[in-house]
Parts: structure tokens; sequence; C-alpha cells
């Protein structure tokens, strides 16, 4: 099995995201925490770490961390709301330490609301301005979107305004709201219908297709994935058996994800569907999702896992 490794180095943060899953709770891991950490996964043969936060660029040693996972022969992603990879030299300072791959998080190509999203009306510009940085650097960026009943109605427009802008933008991830997570619980005004964003879903996913990108979606049921079932997270982790080993900072710890992670609810109506032993269900179904929404679909299952392991060869 394929694990990747997660790492939260920082749980503070300079956005103030309506549905965060990790606010701040002013930790900040130590660097002896953090070699340790890396060296574990290093033992455990982790496929790479992808490090996290809170915002992780709050982190004072990151360029070092990024440096000493690489060292450890961990290639090391970065997620970030891309507030502070918008200064130039602060970017190539990760660059220099041997960052290439970002993922920054894009919950809107409408300023008025990423910024109403993330509690930060300069979130848009700061972001543009750090992926104009990244394209001069060299560095892949993959955007990172939560489905949400703001942006639901616009899930298209944001990828091709991206793309257009920025070409070298390839790969993009949905996930759809989490409203147990946190700050999300706060917010449940958030949490969007199903049938409010498939067709804009459906949309997005037909346009990167064509253009040739590719993407992930995350807790979005095959019945809402049209054409586009091998794309799902979960099922993909399904049929590649993938892990996940994560380190929160706070009282999670260390958790250890495989595949019956990723099972969720199922209604009655689920025993019709084909594809129903590889699709995960719904996430929190009939508490904030309902399973009302939900529909049998005909589609082969062969033919998204023949998709699946096709891509893998």
């Amino acid at each position: 099995m394929a694990t990747l490794a997660y790492l939260q180095v920082a749980r503070i943060c300079n956005q103030k995201c309506l549905f965060c899953s990790n606010p701040e709770n002013g930790r900040v891991i130590s660097w002896k925490e953090a070699v340790e950490l890396v060296d574990s996964f290093a033992a455990e043969k982790a496929a790479g770490v992808i490090i996290t936060g809170g915002e992780p660029t709050l982190f004072d040693r990151l360029p070092e961390l990024v440096a000493y996972a690489l060292k450890k022969g961990l290639p090391p992603r970065l997620i970030t709301n891309g507030q502070r990879v918008c200064k130039p030299d602060y970017l190539k300072s990760l660059v220099d330490a041997g960052l290439d791959h970002m993922h920054i998080s894009v919950h809107s190509a409408k300023p008025e609301v990423q910024g109403e999203l993330t509690g930060n009306k300069n979130s848009l510009p700061n972001i543009l301005r750090a992926l104009e940085n990244a394209g001069k650097l060299g560095v892949r960026v993959d955007i990172n979107t939560v489905i949400n009943s703001r942006n639901a109605d616009h899930l298209s427009f944001t990828p091709r305004f991206l793309c257009e802008r920025f070409p070298f933008l390839h790969h993009f991830v949905w996930n759809n709201l989490d409203p147990l997570m946190n700050a999300a619980s706060l917010n449940p005004q958030l949490v969007p219908k199903l049938r409010s964003f498939e067709v804009e879903l459906h949309r997005a996913m037909a346009w990167l297709s064509k253009a040739g990108k590719s993407f992930r979606v995350e807790r979005v049921p095959l019945c809402f994935m049209s054409d586009f079932g091998h794309f799902s997270t979960e099922t993909r982790k399904f049929i590649k058996d993938e892990g996940r080993d994560i380190y929160f900072l706070d009282e999670k710890g260390r958790r250890q994800q495989d595949k019956s992670s990723w099972s969720y609810g199922k209604a009655p109506r689920c025993k019709e569907c084909t594809v129903e032993k590889i699709c995960a269900g719904l996430y929190q179904m009939d508490v904030y999702y309902s399973s009302s929404e939900l529909c049998p679909i005909l589609t082969p299952a062969k033919a998204i896992v023949d998709k699946v392991r096709a891509e893998a060869s």
C-alpha cells in the first residue's frame, strides 16, 4: 500500500476561513519533533511528505524542513493559503531549499467570495501574485477548493479563470465541505445541497478533461460524478489500496488511514447501484447531507476500475 505522510507544523494562520478544518490552537511544532517525525516517515518508506497547518509558512524553519525532508528521501509538498508565498524572496527561499510542488487553496476566483470565505479581502490578489511567482520559478502548483454553498454556482469559473491566466496549472482538487470540521460546524449555512453543485462540478470536470488537465473530487458520491467517477479520491483509494499517515498538532496526534477510513453512509437504494462497491457513499448522510438526493446509476463498475488502473500503470 502506497502511503503519503502529512505533517502539521503550525496551528496558527493569517486567514480566518469560515470552514477551517484545522483551526488555530496556538501550537507550533518544535524542530526536534519535526525532525523525528520526518525520520519516522522515511523509515516507514512513505511516498513523500505534505507539509500543512494551520498555515505552514508561519513555521519559521520551513525552508530547513523542506531541505531535511529531501535529504531523507521524502519529496516534500506544501499546502498553503498563498498569502506568504506571494512574496518573491520568501518563495525563492523555499525553492532554493528544494520545494517544487505546492497546493494553494482557492475557493473562488470571484474576489468578493474568496474574501468572504477566508476573512481576508486581499486573499485572491495575493494568490494571483503567488501564482505569478511560482510560474517564474518553475514550481508546480495544484489548486485546492472546498465546495460550499457560496461557490456551488460557479465551480467551473474558477479553473477556467486560473488556467487561462496561468497555463502551467495542471491539477485541481475539490473537497466537498465537511460540516464536522470545527469552523464549518459554526457556519451550517455553508453546507451545500448535492444538487446545487452537480451541474457546475460536471462543467468544471468536463472543461478540465477537455483541456488535458487532471483533477480529484472528495466526499462526493459517484452518482454525482457523472462520467468522471474514476476521479473520485475515495474510489481511487479503494482500487489502488492507498493510505495516509497524518500528524495533527492537537489531541488527535498521529493517525493512520487506510481504505476502511473512506467509507461513509449508504442508503437502501444504493444496493441497486452498479458502482456501490467502489463508491464511498454519502458523508454525514441524513445529518447534514440527505440520502434522498442519492440516485442509483448503471455505469459498469469495471469501466471505472479499468480507467483508474490504466492511469496508475
